[in-house]
């Protein structure tokens, strides 16, 4: 198993920016994949950013130009550089690990709540 750790959610501002970050500890192993899922009120959960462990990074079209998925293999951390947020951003921000390869995992953190108002 895997476990997460988030950080960093808050509220802010439209136009401000937040720092999501999320530490990975347990069995790890290389060829994964770490991402960004966000839940909304009365919503799905929707992907925001995924970046694998070769640093091949994807993002939903709604946050392109304006955050930065990063991760630090060494540290097992991954990092959500969210800027010029806008009231839609607001959710609750989970955290993933995911191996398709065996051993398969699939893990999500806790949550982290972002709000931004207008």
């Amino acid at each position: 198993q895997v476990q997460l750790v988030e950080s960093g959610g808050g509220s802010v501002q439209a136009g401000g920016s937040l720092r999501l970050s999320c530490a990975a500890s347990g069995n790890i192993f290389s060829f994964n994949a770490m991402g960004w899922y966000r839940q909304a009120p009365g919503k799905q959960r929707e992907l925001v950013a995924r970046i694998t462990s070769g640093g091949y990074a994807t993002y939903a079209d709604s946050v392109k130009g304006r955050f930065t998925i990063s991760r630090d293999n060494a540290k097992n951390t991954v990092y959500l550089q969210m800027n010029s947020l806008e009231p839609e951003d607001t959710a609750v921000y989970y955290c993933n690990y995911n191996r398709v390869l065996a051993p398969r995992i699939d893990s999500w953190g806790q949550g982290t709540q972002v709000t931004v108002s207008s």
